[in-house]
């Protein structure tokens, strides 16, 4: 092995395949278990355990209760690490292991592998706790580690510390755009020679008191307390905001030359990517998500496909009043001509929303969709909005079949939007 860098030249041909996943979530510290838990109709939405939680409105989250952050890091790792990172590390641990790749890079391999991570509020954790600090015992018992530990872009930079990782490296911060934009971003540098292979996804950790009251001020969350598993309602007409909650996924994304050349399986492939911005609100999506529609067709078109070819829709469906309600009409705006819509479902009923993790997730689990041949039930979908007359909206039970091709909607305060079109991987 020499320290020769193996990324090659630019070229408009290259494409890239997913090789392997890994996620941890309110439904379970894997991928697998987070799958069969929402394929089951289960919930990982429950009264808040990490704090007290009285003071605040919305006392319900989604926590990631049995992560376990020294699968990847020793005792020194995690006490210089925040929360948001843990997470991120144990996603794509899980994900490199899937792809066959080592538990830590080396040589040619690593300065091929870069890693982009997408945030919403980076190392929260820490900077909660050491303003506390900072507050009840002055600025001289700040930790040193205080900034490395909560930087939006130290989760990447771990990834490059702990796993090897030494190609591109950075964070994407689009609020909950963010895990979508770092996905297709790293494709982009894949497909312009950048490197053979990217860690992308998505991290978030926020369930914390200041946070939660401060989404709550904003009456964005829900407050069906009584009955966490029901509280997050995507679609449904009686939804009331959405739910808090954490969690962390990656994708494994390859340059399909090199993949091929290591005998990695391939599980789907990305061929669409595209991103805009609605210049319309501060929180409020445009009406009909015209921007977001501008991003799917900009997606169609560098994609080479059409609206026609979709056949599955993870939706980013938070459980908002008007943010389900614009995307219901963007929907109809992309899928209304055809004559039958593709099945569209939601994660956030069963996960809660993992702001800037979540398009990372939802990404995860529409490939595996794909490959599984199942798109998983919205749950707590009883009574669907209106305005999605005409729409596929899947509840009850998953839906079964063969899906070609998914598109993945992820969208941020802002008005930050990142789609993405997944096609089933068939060996052409």
């Amino acid at each position: 092995m020499t320290g020769r860098s193996t990324v090659p030249a630019p070229s408009p041909s290259r494409r890239v395949v997913v090789t392997g996943m890994g996620a941890v979530t309110p439904l379970g510290a894997d991928l697998a278990t987070t799958w069969e838990r929402l394929l089951a109709g289960e919930s990982g939405i429950r009264p808040i355990a990490s704090f007290d939680a009285s003071r605040v409105d919305s006392r319900i989250a989604g926590e990631v209760l049995d992560a376990d952050p020294s699968r990847v890091l020793d005792r020194k790792g995690i006490r210089r690490t925040d929360r948001a990172t843990q997470l991120s590390l144990l996603a794509t641990r899980e994900a490199m292991a899937d792809a066959g790749l080592p538990e830590r890079l080396d040589g040619p391999l690593a300065d091929a592998t870069g890693a982009f991570v997408g945030t919403g509020f980076g190392g929260a954790t820490t900077i909660f706790d050491e303003i506390r600090t900072y507050v009840e015992r002055g600025p001289d018992r700040i930790s040193p580690f205080f900034v490395p530990m909560a930087i939006a872009n130290m989760t990447a930079g771990q990834i490059g510390l702990v796993l090897g990782a030494r190609g591109p490296n950075m964070a994407t911060v689009s609020a909950c755009a963010s895990g979508g934009h770092a996905i297709g971003e790293a494709a982009e540098s894949i497909r312009r020679g950048d490197a053979e292979v990217m860690l992308a996804g998505g991290t978030e950790a926020t369930v914390l008191e200041g946070i939660v009251g401060a989404f709550s001020a904003m009456k964005a969350l829900s407050t069906r307390n009584d009955d966490p598993a029901a509280a997050s309602r995507p679609f449904d007409r009686n939804r009331d905001g959405f739910v808090m909650a954490e969690g962390a996924a990656t994708l494994v994304l390859e340059d399909l030359g090199h993949a091929r050349a290591r005998g990695a399986q391939i599980l789907a492939e990305l061929v669409g990517y595209a991103a805009s911005a609605d210049a319309y609100h501060l929180t409020l999506p445009a009406p009909g998500a015209s921007g977001a529609v501008r991003a799917a067709r900009r997606a169609f078109e560098k994609a080479g496909l059409s609206p026609d070819e979709v056949e599955m829709v993870s939706a980013h469906a938070t459980s908002t009043p008007e943010g389900d309600r614009a995307e219901l009409g963007g929907l109809h705006e992309l899928f209304g001509e055809r004559g039958a819509a593709p099945p569209v479902t939601a994660a956030k009923g069963a996960l809660g929303h993992t702001l800037g993790a979540a398009g990372a997730i939802e990404a995860a689990l529409t490939v595996r969709g794909m490959v599984e041949g199942r798109v998983p039930p919205t749950l707590n979908l009883d009574d669907p909005d209106p305005d999605a007359a005409g729409l596929d909206l899947v509840r009850g039970e998953a839906r079964e079949g063969t899906f070609g091709v998914a598109l993945v909607n992820a969208f941020g305060f802002g008005g930050q939007n990142s789609v993405l079109l997944f096609r089933r991987w068939d060996d052409a």
